[in-house]
């Protein structure tokens, strides 16, 4: 009986504290916000006996995008991931990258004022697979490849967010590592490298950026997102600029078109200005959880 007994006692015990658990759980899950979109696209043309000429191709681009927010009284901690990749295939030509991307980012920021944060923060852009001179042609030189360049940022500043669908990053410490782990790349003033066989480049600096999301109509929205790091070390004067924008048109629950552009300006890169463009249409897939500051205000939320 006394083995009974203490077994009953310590079964109680265990569903005492698992209920306990469970609450704990519960009222930290209640804090978070996931907002994101699963996206496979495609794209086809094929012609037969066509007097104004044209390729057969098939094109696909598969990504990924999400925003996880935990917000708690004054604390703040947004964790973004954008990923993507595709491909096309021409006829004569063979397979070409048309997307290829790998973004993490996350901010932790304690509330100092009404939207305004103290924070703090790392970033990681880089690619999946090499790219080549030639249209991305594997016959081609190389000119980029798995961490070649990957960009590294880490820094301190303030964060503000008046609402879900603006933030904004004031960086005025932010250390800037420019990594190219590819040795086929690493040659002086290949992305900035100083000396040949040098793996990274260091930077030192301010790093402002600023996502914003509009809702245009029921069923379109924009989403903005855009960067400017200056180099205190060397020519602060000669900015690095991106701009990111995507347009989704929702069709119906899963079917979707997304166009994107990409604009960036790097001086590291080249003195030029880069400017890449997709379009497309097939699935995706939203996820929107959580409680989120414009509850009460819908029609203001970009993912629907």
């Amino acid at each position: 009986m006394k083995k009974l007994f203490l077994l009953g006692i310590l079964l109680s015990g265990f569903l005492h504290a698992q209920d306990k658990s469970e609450e704990i759980l519960q009222d930290s899950l209640k804090h978070w916000s996931v907002q994101g979109q699963n996206t496979l696209m495609l794209n086809q043309a094929a012609f037969s006996n066509w007097i104004g000429g044209g390729a057969n191709n098939v094109g696909w681009i598969a990504g990924s995008n999400y925003n996880m927010t935990y917000e708690k009284g004054n604390d703040l901690l947004e964790n973004i991931v954008i990923l993507g990749y595709g491909q096309n295939n021409t006829k004569g030509l063979g397979n070409r990258k048309t997307q290829d991307i790998i973004n993490l980012s996350s901010n932790y920021g304690r509330k100092i004022s009404k939207n305004w944060y103290v924070s703090a923060g790392a970033s990681l852009l880089t690619q999946f697979d090499a790219g080549y001179e030639d249209g991305n042609n594997p016959a081609a030189a190389k000119i980029s490849n798995f961490m070649a360049p990957g960009y590294v940022n880490i820094g301190t500043g303030f964060t503000y967010r008046p609402s879900d669908n603006f933030t904004m990053t004031l960086r005025p410490a932010n250390a800037r590592w420019t990594f190219v782990l590819d040795k086929d790349l690493q040659y002086a003033g290949n992305y900035g490298l100083k000396n040949d066989g040098d793996t990274s480049l260091f930077q030192f600096g301010f790093l402002g950026t600023a996502v914003y999301k509009l809702q245009l109509m029921e069923n379109i929205t924009l989403i903005n997102s855009a960067s400017v790091f200056s180099n205190y070390l060397d020519h602060p004067e000669r900015l690095v600029l991106s701009y990111g924008g995507v347009l989704n048109m929702k069709i119906n629950k899963y079917i979707s078109s997304v166009i994107t552009l990409d604009v960036l300006y790097d001086h590291n890169q080249i003195w030029k200005t880069q400017v890449k463009q997709t379009l497309g249409v097939g699935v995706a897939y939203t996820i929107d959880n959580g409680i989120k500051k414009s509850e009460n205000n819908k029609t203001n939320r970009s993912w629907k």
